[in-house]
This record gives structure tokens, sequence and C-alpha cells, in this order.
């Protein structure tokens, strides 16, 4: 469904950096862990993370202890905030769809692509702006988990109620 909040947006688009080269159930069996390691995902506490700080979270086994992907979720604190001051992050994101869900038509599985280009240019975007782990790949993995992309097959009957809701509740800009 899509998701307008700017921290869940933050926390989904760190959730989805930590998976990369991982399966998607090791990051949501730590879930719970990331949000207790990381102040509930709150971007201007982890903006403030020190080294000693860092080096509590490489030692907490209830997350993946990756020390890149742990500074780049401190680098991304910071660029989220500079954006969310500047206009607001969901607005930022979501005016790369002009505040609207990409409804795509996909009948089988094997026709969902990994990326776009626009996932391309968003990924590149975030990069000049500071953000870490966020290639095209993981935004469009992002874009999907947070109804940017409505990528449930026809078939599916998530797809019908993702394109009613999306047309139903306007971009609250």
């Amino acid at each position: 469904m899509p998701e307008h909040d700017s921290r869940a947006l933050y926390e989904k688009l760190i959730l989805d950096g930590f998976q990369a080269g991982l399966s998607w159930i090791t990051v949501l069996r730590k879930r719970e862990a990331f949000r207790a390691a990381f102040d509930h995902f709150d971007p201007e506490k982890i903006a403030r993370y020190t080294p000693a700080k860092i080096e509590s979270l490489m030692q907490n086994s209830g997350i993946i202890r990756n020390r890149a992907k742990i500074e780049g979720t401190v680098a991304s604190a910071r660029a989220f905030l500079k954006i969310e001051e500047s206009e607001g992050f969901s607005n930022y994101l979501w005016d790369f769809f002009d505040g609207k869900t990409v409804q795509n038509t996909f009948r089988d599985a094997a026709e969902i692509p990994a990326q776009t280009p626009l996932s391309a240019k968003i990924a590149r975007d975030l990069k000049k702006r500071g953000f870490n782990f966020c290639g095209p790949t993981v935004v469009y993995a992002f874009c999907q988990a947070t109804g940017m992309v409505n990528d449930h097959l026809v078939s599916c009957w998530r797809h019908a109620e993702c394109l009613a809701y999306a047309k139903r509740r306007p971009w609250p800009r």
C-alpha cells in the first residue's frame, strides 16, 4: 500500500539496503531487533551516532553486523535530514512518480523486472545526496514495498485492492 510517512520510508529504505545480498526473510526476522538497535529508525538520533555506537552495533547479534551498512545507515540519516528539511523526504520520493503509484499489469512473475530506468534514476539521485546501499535493484524493491509501484500480478487479489486504494487516496502533499 502507498506509504507517505517520511520516517517509515526511511526505515524501509534502510532495511532494503541491509537486505542486499541476503534473503528478505533474514531481515524480517530481525526487524524488531533492528528497530531497537537503531532507535526506531529515528534519523535525528542515528545522524548523531558516534564511532562507539557503531562499535556497539557491530556487537549486536540481533542485527546484520555489516560495518559498511551500519555506517551507511548513519550517512543516510544525515542525507535524509537534509532532504526532509528542504522538501520532505516523502515528497522528494513521490515526486519521481508524480504522486501516483505505477500500476503494472504483469501476468507472470517472470515479467517483473529487478530494476527499471526510474529506479536507476532514483538510486543515482539518492547516492548523489549521500545515501548508501541504494542501488537500482534495492530502490526498485523499496518502491514495490512502499506502494510506489504495484507489481502484484493481475491475477492476485492484492493487485485490484492496491489499484483501488491508490485511486481513492490523493497524494498528501
